[in-house]
């Protein structure tokens, strides 16, 4: 990583990881590039994911929502398409606003989640471009798994007779998994380490470790080849 990067991401580490009130979020706002922003913008705003049941239970603090803020704006922006900044810079802010974020954490750009605080990642996980995670009902993702593009991750549901009456179910992702394009995960289903789901498979049953699950509904194909690796000895590296 270039010095000319590393000089603005240590501006930015300290507001970020200090209170980040709303002119701690402007700062950081005008170091990556964006303008036309006012604290009390910040201070009188609301983000969508805190009008929702879960986001109002137990509520956002004002650091949340800044750093929410600041997740969502940055794809907006040239630098977010730049690697040597955009993936420490999320790694940074992922850092604060998920419950757990292990280490070389490595997110594309336009991937969203409503609930940062309920998602947790173990080390060395990948969100390529367009992920998007419902985390209401929470989202615990282990080691050396890959979301690839487009993945659609639920953890709440409505019933039928009145869309008032929702359920929550956590989503497990466990160790080396990897989630091809296009996939949909329901609530409450849990992947097996070192699974397979194929492009535009919908999960809605747990996935047994080392299978390979594809189709609407998802079912199982066969095991993976993993030629008897197991582990890290699968080579799960993302970015070079």
């Amino acid at each position: 990583m270039s010095e000319y990067f590393n000089a603005r991401l240590r501006q930015i580490k300290p507001l970020v990881k200090g209170v980040l009130d709303a002119e701690d979020t402007v700062e950081v706002w005008s170091i990556i590039g964006g303008g036309g922003l006012q604290p009390e913008d910040l201070e009188n705003g609301v983000l969508y994911s805190e009008t929702l049941p879960r986001g109002r239970e137990p509520g956002f603090t004002a650091k949340q929502r800044h750093l929410h803020f600041l997740w969502d704006a940055f794809d907006k922006l040239p630098l977010s398409l730049l690697v040597p900044f955009s993936i420490p810079f999320r790694r940074m802010l992922a850092g604060q606003l998920f419950q757990d974020r292990g280490v070389a954490f490595v997110c594309e750009e336009n991937v969203r989640f409503n609930i940062g605080q309920n998602i947790s990642v173990g080390e060395n996980v990948f969100f390529n471009r367009g992920v998007f995670i419902d985390s209401k009902g929470g989202v615990e993702i282990g080691n050396s798994v890959c979301l690839t593009e487009d993945i659609r991750i639920f953890t709440h549901a409505h019933d039928e007779h009145s869309h008032m009456v929702r359920s929550y179910n956590k989503v497990v992702i466990e160790d080396h998994a990897k989630i091809y394009s296009g996939a949909v995960i329901m609530p409450g289903v849990t992947i097996g380490a070192e699974a397979i789901v194929a492009a535009g498979a919908l999960v809605n049953k747990d996935v047994p470790p080392g299978m390979v699950v594809a189709g609407s509904p998802a079912k199982i194909v066969r095991e993976r080849h993993s030629l008897g690796r197991h582990g890290d000895d699968l080579d799960h590296i993302w970015l070079f």
